[in-house]
C-alpha cells in the first residue's frame, strides 16, 4: 500500500510543530522533512543534532511518520549531514535536484558523477538518495532520467518521479512513468496549468485542478506495484494564511487518497 505525505515546504511560514498538527488533521500519513536552504529549513542541517529529537517527538506524537526528507540541491557538503540525520531519524530516502542546465552534456555528465559518489556515501548510511527531473536542470526530461540510471547501478540511487516536472518538459507523465518506473523510490506529486516554467499559485498545483492527467499516472504506479512514499509538493506558499495552505493540503489528499483507493493502492 502506498503512503501519502506531504512536503513540510507547504509550511513554510510556520514551525514543525504547526505544519505537523495540520498535516495529521489533513489526514496523511506522514510528512517529507523539507531542508532547502533558503526556502524552507524545517530541519536545518547544520544543527540536526540538537533538532532531531524535538523532531522525532512531534512526529510521535500527532502520529506521522516521517518518509523523506528534502535538501533540493545536489552539494556534497550538506548531504553528508543529511544521510546521518535520516538515518539518525529513521528516514528512508533524502531527495534532491539536479543542478546544472538543460541540453549541457557537461552538466549532465558531472551531475551523474556527483550522483553516484553521493549514492554509495548514502548507502553506507542504510539511506536511498534520489533525484528528480527538474524543469531547466541537466536532468529534466525522461531521457535524461534514463541516463543516470543506466550510469548508476547503486540499489541506494533511485528516481524521484515529480509528474508535474515531467509534465512542464513537454511530456505527458503517465505515459512517461513506465520507463523509469524500476527505479522510482519516491514521488513528489502536485498537479499544474500549462507547461509554463512555473507551477503557478499554491491553489493551482492543488491535485485534480490542472492539467495533468494524475488518474492515469496513479493508476500506472498502482498497476507496477509502488510502495513507496507519494508525497505532495506545493512550493510558492509565501505569506499565506494557516487555512489557505491547510485547504490546499486537505483538497489534494482527498483527492489522492481517493484515486489510490480505486486502484487498490490504499
Amino acid at each position: 500500500m502506498m503512503q501519502l505525505g506531504i512536503n513540510s515546504v507547504l509550511f513554510k511560514d510556520f514551525d514543525f510543530a504547526t505544519a505537523a498538527q495540520h498535516i495529521k488533521l489533513c489526514g496523511y500519513d506522514g510528512v517529507e522533512l523539507s531542508a532547502i536552504k533558503g526556502m524552507c529549513e524545517h530541519i536545518q542541517l547544520d544543527n540536526w543534532r540538537e533538532q532531531a529529537p524535538e523532531i522525532r517527538r512531534i512526529a510521535e506524537e500527532v502520529g506521522l511518520k516521517l518518509l523523506s526528507m528534502e535538501v533540493a540541491e545536489l552539494n556534497e557538503t550538506r548531504l553528508p549531514l543529511a544521510f546521518e540525520a535520516a538515518a539518525e531519524l529513521g528516514i528512508p530516502v533524502v531527495n534532491v535536484g539536479p543542478g546544472g542546465k538543460s541540453d549541457v552534456e557537461e552538466d549532465l555528465q558531472f551531475t551523474i558523477e556527483k550522483l553516484t559518489r553521493m549514492s554509495k556515501l548514502a548507502s553506507e548510511y542504510g539511506v536511498t538518495l534520489c533525484v528528480k527531473a527538474h524543469v531547466g536542470g541537466s536532468i529534466y526530461n525522461t531521457p535524461t532520467s534514463i541516463r543516470a540510471i543506466e550510469a548508476i547501478a547503486d540499489p541506494a540511487f533511485g528516481i524521484d518521479m515529480d509528474p508535474s516536472h515531467i509534465y512542464r518538459a513537454g511530456e505527458n507523465p503517465e505515459a512517461a512513468l513506465p520507463a523509469v518506473i524500476s527505479r522510482v523510490k519516491h514521488i513528489h506529486i502536485r498537479d499544474c496549468s500549462g507547461r509554463q516554467a512555473g507551477p503557478g499559485t499554491i491553489d493551482k498545483q492543488a491535485c485534480g485542478r490542472g492539467d495533468i492527467d494524475l488518474i492515469g499516472y496513479c493508476k500506472v504506479l498502482a498497476d507496477n506495484g509502488y510502495e513507496g512514499p507519494v508525497c505532495l509538493e506545493v512550493i510558492g506558499a509565501n505569506g499565506h494564511s494557516l487555512a489557505q495552505v491547510s485547504i490546499v493540503a486537505a483538497e489534494s489528499y482527498g483527492y489522492l487518497n481517493a484515486v489510490l483507493h480505486s486502484f487498490g493502492a490504499r
